[in-house]
């Protein structure tokens, strides 16, 4: 069945009765239009709600108007102008406009890490909720999407309540978001599960008519305590960072006996208690999300009282650290031991592909790290170059793959890109001074680079066995190359509510 288009459809009315005028669907605002905030704008939009997207950059409030995204994500730019042109989505910096404009106001701005320390950082949170309570005059509903330390959403409860002259008309709910980068407007229209953490009847009521159309599709839905649904957010980033720091620990491992970390991170996988989703071997984790997030954890763990609780999400955030030091070192290792001269072609600055993302990005400061040690470092990336000029300006870019292959030494692949993944090995091998092949990501064919005469060198595998050799192969069942890759299942036919 379609997801369900609700600008021609009269729905049930299930909200508070002075929610919203009776006999039409909610009108929403979503307040932060940065990457989770117009990505879900759109998609709510594309749904049929009209929408009023609200943000203090008039910037970028100017360029969502005129159809342009300011970040990288596929199907976004479509759905963007889709959603303008069926006119049912606006932007503004106005926040009066917004609390008189809608019913159900989603809080999507940003809980960046704060400046020397692990907390994260609510100052745009807060601001964000109080400017649009204070403006909130009749029954609303505010639903918090940003990640937040657990206690966040009973504080705002009050505060929005006490700042807005509706009083207690105005509910708070907690909604959090579960996008991957790359993948977010899929991820929206058809998530793998909802989660609402609610205070109230009246707040459930109204995000299950929000909701309405993605669980007529079966999607799973958890409803929750405002408490229970803010830690989802942080524990579901915290086990797979865990997942992910742990097959890169086991690839330490391998290294030290000459075993082979993809030959074991397949046989784990077959087990069906554990899978193979998060747990391919490589660079380690990055982005916006994932390391600021198990970092605000811990501190919050600790004000709560139950920091031994969390005290291996360290290890794991020191076991991600390692790996990009350790691609240095195998790039250095490459390199006959000295970088200083030494011709390098690094292979994305993105986080991830698919992706301009390069905050905290692993990609990025290993080709930084490079650059320090003396290495001459040229960097390509399809999306992500001008946001790596603009954390490292000195940083030299490549305009192609072929214009970073020119000449190198080495060449290190740091995101997986389909576009270097689809390189063929004698071609780009007639490009470079040296066939020397670091796959820091454990994305590329050795086989195939080994037999046009490469030296190809992976983490976590022997350096005599390769993937090429006997030792480095084992055969995949039916879907298992899949099943390593992270990528989210489809929603299951029919799920009940599981209340918590």
């Amino acid at each position: 069945m379609p997801l369900t288009d609700m600008t021609d459809t009269t729905k049930d009315d299930t909200m508070h009765a002075d929610t919203h005028t009776s006999g039409r669907p909610p009108r929403l605002t979503v307040v932060g239009t940065g990457y989770l905030g117009a990505t879900h704008a759109v998609c709510m939009a594309t749904l049929g709600y009209q929408v009023l997207g609200v943000d203090v950059d008039a910037a970028k409030v100017e360029a969502l108007v005129d159809g342009r995204v300011p970040f990288h994500e596929p199907g976004l730019p479509q759905a963007l102008d889709e959603a303008l042109a069926s006119g049912r989505l606006d932007f503004t910096t106005d926040f009066a406009r917004a609390a008189d404009f809608g019913d159900i106001h989603f809080l999507c701005v940003g809980t960046p890490q704060q400046p020397g320390s692990h907390a994260a950082d609510l100052r745009f949170v807060d601001d964000a909720a109080a400017q649009l309570a204070a403006r909130i005059t009749r029954p609303a509903l505010i639903v918090g999407k940003s990640t937040v330390p657990v206690g966040t959403a009973a504080r705002l409860r009050e505060l929005v309540r006490t700042l807005s002259p509706a009083g207690e008309g105005l509910e708070l709910a907690w909604n959090p978001e579960f996008l991957r980068e790359g993948f977010a407007v899929q991820d929206t229209l058809r998530p793998d599960r909802l989660v609402f953490g609610v205070a109230s009847a009246h707040a459930e009521q109204a995000l299950r008519q929000v909701y309405d159309p993605l669980l007529e599709e079966g999607t799973p839905l958890i409803v929750a305590d405002l408490p229970t649904s803010e830690l989802v957010k942080v524990a579901a980033n915290s086990f797979l960072a865990t997942k992910i720091s742990y097959i890169n620990a086991m690839a330490e491992v391998c290294e030290a006996v000459d075993a082979d970390v993809g030959v074991l991170a397949r046989a784990l996988a077959l087990d069906e208690r554990i899978g193979g989703r998060f747990l391919r071997p490589g660079l380690g984790f990055g982005g916006g999300c994932l390391p600021k997030d198990i970092r605000a954890f811990q501190h919050r763990a600790q004000e709560i009282g139950a920091g031994e609780a969390v005290r291996f999400l360290d290890d794991v955030d020191a076991i991600n650290a390692r790996r990009r030091t350790r691609t240095v070192d195998m790039v250095r290792d490459l390199a006959g031991g000295e970088l200083l001269g030494t011709r390098v072609a690094a292979l994305g600055a993105a986080f991830k592909p698919n992706s301009d993302d390069v905050r905290d990005s692993p990609a990025l400061d290993v080709a930084r790290r490079l650059q320090l040690e003396g290495a001459d470092v040229v960097v390509y990336d399809p999306e992500a170059a001008e946001n790596a000029h603009r954390v490292h300006p000195d940083l030299p870019l490549a305009a192609s793959l072929s214009e970073a292959l020119d000449g190198s030494h080495v060449t290190v692949l740091l995101t997986e890109w389909e576009e270097f993944q689809a390189a063929q090995p004698e071609a780009l091998g007639a490009l470079v001074s040296r066939r020397r092949v670091l796959d820091a990501r454990h994305a590329l064919d050795g086989d195939r680079y080994l037999e046009a005469g490469w030296e190809y060198r992976t983490l976590g595998r022997p350096v005599t066995a390769g993937v090429g050799s006997p030792r480095g192969r084992s055969e995949p069942g039916p879907g298992e190359q899949e099943q390593l890759l992270p990528t989210a299942p489809a929603p299951s036919a029919q799920a009940a509510p599981l209340r918590l």
